[in-house]
């Protein structure tokens, strides 16, 4: 963001709103798809119980900690793009 303790302008909401909704729609799909490929064996399949037991456990683990991972590269990567790599300068050429 380009004020440094000053009040953010409409347009660095915006961004901010919508790399919010970024990440949390990204980390949804992910955390869907990592469930579904982990435990859809042991939802679609006649499994016997353990391995059944395994694969929901582990999918119900694993699905949570994606989304949570996701979201904050996500917002992680935003926060440091918004960021002026040469704090101060105000052109490349000064």
């Amino acid at each position: 963001m380009t004020t440094y303790g000053g009040r953010r302008s409409q347009a660095e909401r915006d961004a901010i709103t919508v790399e919010i909704g970024y990440a949390l729609f990204s980390a949804a799909f992910a955390a869907a798809v990592v469930f579904g490929a982990v435990a859809g064996p042991a939802l679609l399949l006649d499994l016997p119980d353990t391995p059944s037991r395994l694969l929901l456990r582990t999918g119900t683990v694993l699905a949570p900690v994606l989304f949570a991972a996701r979201v904050v590269s996500v917002l992680l990567r935003f926060r440091r793009a918004a960021q002026p790599s040469q704090p101060g300068r105000t052109s490349p050429d000064s």
